[in-house]
């Protein structure tokens, strides 16, 4: 490991736990890692099939259902 490096990583030791774990995804991608960035829970799994199971029925929300999702988000 290069002394930079070694520099790097004592920094990020003494940031937040999300911030330590956003740089390693960034880190992480630079170095090529293929493996998966996002570690999805079993429930999002569950909730991922069942919406793309929707849009292959071509069951989609209506627009005023998307519009209030928005203002709920203030967008």
């Amino acid at each position: 490991m290069t002394h930079l490096l070694d520099h790097a990583l004592q920094a990020v030791r003494n940031l937040p736990a999300e911030t330590q774990d956003e740089i390693a995804r960034v880190v992480l991608l630079l170095a090529g890692d293929e493996g998966p960035i996002v570690s999805l829970t079993d429930e999002e799994r569950a909730a991922i099939a069942c919406s793309r199971a929707a849009a292959a029925r071509g069951e989609f929300a209506a627009e005023e259902q998307v519009r209030a999702v928005w203002a709920k988000r203030g967008l």
